[in-house]
């Protein structure tokens, strides 16, 4: 199709997001995903426990997921959310697939890291598969992602450790190229010191139970928005689809072409 004036769009039409959720273990991520609308959950480990939502399944292999996207793709449904659960379980079979493309034994097999750079082709097919859902199948896409905490060498200041998603380096970055928010999960702490005599005192993290999704990058974890959030918000889907576009704009206000692909 040529491009004409006629092919204009705003930057700011409201479409599904793309999300990537990661926060510490058993903060409530996969509860927190699978609150979207409709959702179907892609599962490359089992961690949806009691939490009742349609699944493929544990899949256990890099194919065995993109068939999921594809019959998502080309088959009729009412699903209105991908959920991926999760990426750094997801990783692996994204190393077994590359090595096997490329004839190797493993991943490390390629030598001085060019492995991992090979997966990249590999990650882009996944991610145009997801993004292929969102422009043109209408869904809305939460990826999801345990977190690690790293040393982070900052270029500014002496280098110090903060939480990030857990996934290899090239890969975490290439995966927030493509989300519109990265969010991370966590309880709301605080610090009690205590006197343990001999003028000494001790430091330790108190957690009321409360749990935060925090919006923004701090010196203490990786996080974006491209939806001006507030920087912290309840741990809870309602709180966040509140300011997000897509789900705060009413189907009559939205364009056309979001409409007919809620619809």
């Amino acid at each position: 199709m040529a491009i004409s004036l006629a092919s204009l769009r705003r930057g700011g039409d409201a479409r599904p997001p793309r999300l990537l959720t990661y926060g510490v273990a058993g903060v409530g991520k996969t509860l927190f995903a699978t609150s979207a609308p409709r959702p179907v959950v892609v599962q490359t480990e089992d961690g949806l426990g009691t939490i009742s939502a349609a699944t493929f399944g544990v899949l256990r292999s890099f194919d065995a997921v993109m068939e999921a996207l594809g019959s998502l793709y080309t088959e009729a449904h009412d699903f209105e959310t991908l959920v991926v659960d999760s990426l750094d379980w997801l990783e692996p079979l994204v190393w077994q697939h590359t090595a096997q493309t490329h004839n190797q034994p493993d991943i490390e097999s390629f030598g001085y890291g060019k492995g991992y750079l090979a997966a990249l082709d590999t990650w882009r097919s996944f991610l145009d598969g997801v993004n292929a859902l969102r422009d043109e199948r209408g869904m809305g896409v939460i990826l999801i992602a345990h977190a690690e905490i790293k040393r982070f060498d900052s270029p500014e200041t002496e280098p110090y450790d903060r939480y990030q998603p857990k996934l290899h380096r090239s890969a975490s970055a290439l995966v927030q190229e493509h989300v519109d928010a990265v969010l991370f999960a966590n309880y709301r702490v605080s610090t009690l010191k205590s006197d343990v005599g001999f003028n000494k005192k001790v430091v330790r993290g108190v957690s009321g139970g409360d749990r935060l999704l925090h919006t923004a990058e701090r010196p203490a974890f990786l996080a974006k928005n491209r939806f001006g959030l507030a920087e912290t918000l309840p741990l809870s889907w309602p709180e966040l689809a509140a300011g997000i576009p897509f789900y705060a704009t009413p189907p009559s206000a939205a364009p056309a072409s979001t409409t007919e692909a809620r619809s």
